[in-house]
């Protein structure tokens, strides 16, 4: 909610505790401790701006009808000096609130004088809060799936930054571990293969043609020099030749899809600096672990898991949650952020308890740790789904969707469905042209807005600060609902923080666009009273610096032309 909300909201409150006080110091109602009560924004405008239930909340202390207690109450309210008008009773006992005309023209006030500013707040004071995502396997390209789980990571940390965390953004790079070895077997074959040896490709290794495209600029630039070395020489010199390219892949494409990140943590660094023995040692001095048919094992089910997890197995290697144990304790104990956020696939829901059971038993409290579970996505065109399939390498990647559909479409589309929920991306809509397309609709909007302003002080018509008298004209139920609207984007920012779903607020923008639009198509902007006509450009300099603040926080641009 805009500044001017929450003060009235808070200002409502105390009107109402003063009344009840009144109301007890007058005899007509009886003294007793304030009922908790809530103060709302009615759905239907006809209930008011804005409305209470202290009278049903306080029937049972006052000893009274919830519609006697109303009219105690409203008999001792006390509006002047204040934006509010009136007071109504409704239904069984609601007290309904309705605001001056001058309350709408300060929220328009607000949101132009607060420019770039508008939406943001302190509520998260400052916490630092880590938000990891994406984070693929640098053994190939990135899918749909992590273009998915890049949109919503990263417009769920411009979310928090607006809502006052201090945010970080991280890719955890897993550079150790079977996925690796299984890169190394992949690159060995397609290379002795180029080489002429006659070598299969086992089933469930990496199929995909940029493991071919490897090996060929690998024999490139060293020949057959490492067909006759040992398979540990052949597999490490491979490795590293193909890794750090795929990994400066990975930073590029991302940084095409407007993805830059803080850091880029590698796995291979909780290994050298000793962090995975460290964790191995302190689950075993607290007592949590214990020796099984030659694997060590952590007694997660003590800490809420269904079972015990193997942390060491009998040949002595780590698992893989072990050095993901000894990440998570570097982000919030080592660098000590309040908040770990990790955005997940929809195949990590055993995980989360996993990691969360770790934590605990290391002494962590598991609460700052949270994950974003993150459905798949089906891409449609002409109705029908594509199949994608990694093994044959015919995947559709993060690149080759962007060159189909604009990087815009694609942050925004992402974004449109909360991320526990499956999702169809239709690539036919992303690219269209037209209002169909949510994302061409809203920068039409601002775009329509930019030519509407442009053209009014082409003709010589000042967009200069209305006074109050005659931005108060604006009292159409099209202008309201647009300024109710306009007015609750910090509150929107802030349960999307809370809830961590960004499609919270491309659903806010769409929204905004919908009833600009309907305002527009309603009420002449360049009308000829003078002081309406001045009040409406006002109204929409508010609605477009509104548009581009919410889509640069999602990286998404606001063109002035269309």
């Amino acid at each position: 909610m805009s500044k001017l909300v929450k003060q009235t909201e808070e200002q409502l409150k105390n009107i109402i505790i003063a009344a009840v006080n009144k109301a007890v110091a007058d005899g007509e109602l009886c003294e007793a401790e304030l009922p908790q009560f809530i103060v709302e924004k009615p759905a239907d405008k006809k209930n008011g701006d804005f409305s209470t239930n202290i009278a049903m909340a306080g029937a049972r202390v006052f000893r009274k009808a919830p519609k006697m207690i109303a009219e105690a109450i409203v008999s001792k309210l006390d509006l002047s000096s204040t934006l509010f008008e009136r007071a109504e009773i409704a239904g069984p006992g609601f007290i309904n609130f309705f605001l001056l005309d001058e309350y709408y023209s300060k929220i328009v006030e607000d949101v132009v004088e607060s420019g770039e500013e508008y939406g943001r707040s302190d509520f998260g004071k400052g916490k630092k809060v880590i938000v990891e995502f994406v984070s693929a396997n640098p053994t190939g390209p990135m899918h749909i799936g992590n273009a998915r789980g890049g949109a919503i990571g990263d417009c769920l940390a411009s979310v928090l930054d607006a809502a006052g965390y201090n945010v970080w953004r991280e890719f955890y790079v897993n550079d150790a571990g079977n996925q690796i070895e299984k890169f190394a077997t992949s690159l060995e074959v397609r290379y002795l293969q180029a080489c002429g040896r006659d070598v299969e490709m086992p089933e469930d290794a990496y199929h995909g043609a940029d493991i071919t495209d490897h090996a060929k600029a690998f024999k490139a630039e060293y020949g057959e020099k490492f067909a006759d070395v040992s398979s540990g020489e052949r597999r490490k010199a491979l490795v590293d030749f193909a890794l750090p390219k795929n990994i400066a892949g990975l930073e590029h494409d991302l940084k095409q899809y407007r993805i830059v990140y803080d850091n880029w943590f590698r796995e291979s660094s909780v290994h050298a600096d000793g962090s995975v023995n460290k964790v191995l040692e302190e689950l075993k001095a607290k007592g949590v672990t214990y020796e099984q048919e030659g694997a060590l094992w952590f007694k997660a089910s003590e800490f809420g898991n269904d079972k015990d997890i193997v942390l060491v197995r009998s040949n002595g290697l780590p698992t893989y949650i072990v050095p993901d144990i000894a990440y998570h304790y570097n982000k919030l104990v080592t660098r000590g952020f309040d908040k770990a956020i990790d955005v997940l696939g929809a195949d990590h829901h055993g995980y989360v308890p996993r990691m969360k059971a770790a934590l605990t038993a290391l002494g962590i409290d598991s609460d700052r740790l949270d994950c974003v579970i993150m459905q798949m996505v089906r891409l449609v065109r002409d109705g029908e789904t594509i199949k994608l399939s990694k093994r044959s390498g015919k995947a559709i990647t993060l690149n080759t969707l962007l060159e189909e559909i604009p990087i815009d479409a694609a942050r925004f589309f992402f974004n449109l469905r909360e991320p526990n929920s499956h999702f169809d991306f239709d690539l036919e809509l992303a690219a269209k042209q037209s209002s169909e397309n949510p994302v061409y609709y809203v920068q039409y909007a601002h775009a329509r807005i930019c030519s509407i302003l442009r053209k009014a002080e082409e003709s010589g018509v000042s967009l200069e600060k209305p006074s109050l008298e005659q931005l108060n004209l604006l009292s159409s139920e099209e202008e309201r609902e647009l300024i109710s609207h306009l007015s609750s984007l910090t509150e929107e920012i802030v349960a999307s923080a809370k809830q961590y779903d960004p499609a919270r607020i491309t659903h806010f923008v769409v929204e905004l666009a919908t009833l600009f639009h309907k305002f527009y198509n309603a009420r002449r902007v360049m009308c000829d009273d003078e002081g309406l006509m001045k009040a409406r450009l006002y109204l929409c300099t508010a609605v477009k610096n509104t548009i581009k603040n919410i889509l640069v926080m999602l990286k998404i641009e606001a063109p002035e032309k269309m």
